[in-house]
């Protein structure tokens, strides 16, 4: 008996010396897209993390709305990059479980789960926030770092100092 599901085929199989069923899958490329994807975004994290200092390390930023809207777009891509690379994982596993799946004994034929195409699907929509967020961080914290590099500008004509 085959089953149709996300890309991939499920075929029921009897143990040799049980005489239970057991699923198949067939295998397909989805886990190593999924493993890609996410060895890509931790590189493209990396990346971006050590060109702007992680936010935190190197000198300060000139505090300002640049400042606080980069720590807001830096705390926003930390929290979708963890659920992207969380749903990539976790797409990437449930679907390299093309192994057997022995139920308990019964008559009933197995239930052969199949991987939900929303996963994937979640991995990418947070994989494109998390660039876009990481992306606007970026650039606020290029205006930030632009800021803090001039000088203030000097308010009043005589500049009085103690002597």
């Amino acid at each position: 008996m085959d089953r149709r599901g996300a890309g991939n085929q499920v075929t029921y199989v009897n143990v040799d010396t049980y005489g239970r069923a057991y699923c198949v899958y067939s295998s397909d490329a989805s886990t190593a897209y999924g493993v890609s994807a996410l060895l890509l975004l931790l590189a493209g994290q990396a990346v971006a993390m050590v060109a702007t200092r992680c936010f935190c390390c190197g000198r300060a930023l000139s505090p300002g709305r640049w400042r606080a809207w980069s720590g807001i777009c830096f705390v926003v891509c930390c929290i979708t990059f963890v659920i992207a690379e969380l749903c990539l994982l976790a797409g990437s596993v449930r679907n390299a479980y093309h192994t057997k799946y022995i139920p308990r004994p019964s008559d009933s034929p197995p239930s052969c789960a199949m991987l939900r195409k929303g996963v994937f699907a979640a991995g990418a929509a947070f994989t494109f926030l998390t660039a876009l967020f990481t992306e606007l961080h970026y650039l606020f914290y290029a205006r930030s770092r632009a800021a803090a590099d001039s000088p203030p500008p000097i308010v009043g004509g005589i500049g009085m100092t103690r002597m």
